[in-house]
């Protein structure tokens, strides 16, 4: 190719885009502007059908804008004192879980990224078994009651307390990023393999520590099926239980056809509570991970790569 040419093509290049070049980015945003409307309008349809007349939104007459404007959705979750209450339960459970979580996973994660850790690969070995071979739920179950733990919020915590692959995730953050001159160089000025840990690493794994608060946290707030089973009393439920006692018993008592009056009349209102509640405790539940999220997101990409991709 002649200068003159390369030249001509190297300003045709700095002053425009090809043809092609537009019709490809024209195809693109059409795609994912489809791509977006389909994964967000779900959630918009939930935002304003938490705002409409239930009887309204099961007719199926709110598409874009709410219909028969009204509170009384959010007005009844906060009357229902076993919401609030299990609400208070959740909050309680997730913030209780993720700190026991840290305080187990990041030491663990730690100590096997360092090479000179003797007991290292009998360790991880231990731990990467447990991903493919478990005891199950009644023997599991059986542990939990021989330890005296059934009906406390301990059984909900304890049994989950570590996760191997986040342990995994923060050992290869720790290996990629904290060198080993830097452990060098605190050794040199006296400092401690504890005093190396809380001082100096620590402050530097504020990623990966924000990632573990999010991969917990949501597992905590949405969990349910541990509370199903080792909780009796009502009053430990966490959110997602009570939610799902409110749907549960409003379906099964809707299929049964002979019901005394008051039966009738408690069927009546809990298919009022549930549907007016349907969607507002959609948007009251995910409230506290909305919150945490934006906290958290600057951290996230950096966090997730640097402890999956390498290692």
């Amino acid at each position: 190719m002649t200068a003159p040419a390369v030249t001509r093509r190297m300003k045709r290049g700095s002053i425009g885009r090809s043809r092609s070049d537009v019709i490809f980015d024209a195809i693109l945003f059409v795609f994912l502007t489809l791509v977006f409307l389909i994964v967000a309008y779900p959630l918009y349809f939930v935002i304003i059908s938490s705002f409409s007349d239930p009887v309204v939104v099961a007719r199926g007459g709110v598409t874009f804008l709410p219909v028969g404007f009204t509170l009384d959705g959010y007005k009844a979750v906060f009357k229902e004192k076993a919401v609030l209450r299990g609400y208070a339960n959740s909050l309680m459970y997730t913030a209780v879980g993720v700190c026991i979580n840290l305080f187990l996973t990041i030491p663990t994660g730690y100590a096997v990224s360092r090479k000179d850790f003797f007991a290292r690969k009998p360790i991880m070995m231990f731990y990467i078994i447990t991903m493919f071979v478990g005891g199950g739920m009644m023997p599991t179950y059986v542990v939990v009651r021989n330890l005296g733990m059934v009906n406390t919020m301990w059984a909900l915590l304890l049994p989950g307390s570590i996760t191997v692959y986040n342990m995994v995730v923060c050992r290869t953050f720790f290996s990629t990023n904290i060198p080993d001159e830097l452990l060098d160089a605190a050794k040199l000025d006296g400092c401690g393999n504890t005093r190396f840990f809380i001082s100096i690493v620590l402050p530097l794994s504020a990623a990966i520590t924000a990632i573990m608060v999010l991969y917990y946290g949501v597992g905590h707030w949405n969990s349910y099926q541990s509370a199903l089973i080792y909780l009796n009393d009502r009053n430990k439920w966490p959110l997602q239980m009570e939610l799902r006692n409110i749907l549960l018993l409003n379906s099964i008592q809707m299929t049964n056809p002979v019901m005394t009056p008051e039966q009738l009349k408690e069927k009546e209102r809990l298919e009022a509570i549930a549907e007016m509640m349907k969607y507002s405790l959609i948007i009251v539940s995910s409230v506290p991970m909305m919150i945490l999220y934006p906290f958290i997101q600057k951290y996230f990409v950096k966090g997730v790569m640097i402890g999956s991709v390498k290692g």
